[in-house]
């Protein structure tokens, strides 16, 4: 799963910096992940009334919140593949189920 998903932001990503002109060198995936936590962070805080709202709706904040955890999955992602991280084994490792394997997943919501 964690493959198949890393490959879709990877394809999406690479698009993405071609149409734009964007070099993606080994830096920019660390800062990009970084400035994408600070979106999710202003998202959060904006929700949380620690931020100006800008006029957004409450269903607006909760879509931007959403659309920021998005942007940081997809950016956490984008770098594992950048610097050749195993991540289902790392998640293996460190939550003890395997993120590819259905089985484990349906024994963890028991």
């Amino acid at each position: 799963m964690l493959h198949e998903l890393s490959d879709k932001f990877e394809d999406a990503s690479r698009a993405y910096a071609r149409a734009n002109g964007i070099e993606r060198d080994p830096d920019w995936f660390l800062l990009k992940l970084q400035e994408e936590m600070g979106e999710l962070t202003q998202a959060w805080n904006r929700i949380r009334g620690r931020g100006r709202r800008k006029g957004r709706s409450d269903e607006e904040l909760s879509r931007d919140l959403a659309d920021e955890t998005a942007d940081v999955l997809g950016h956490i992602l984008l770098f594992a593949h950048q610097n050749g991280l195993d991540l289902a084994a790392a998640v293996k490792r460190k939550w003890l189920f395997s993120p590819d394997d259905d089985q484990d997943a349906e024994s963890v919501r028991r």
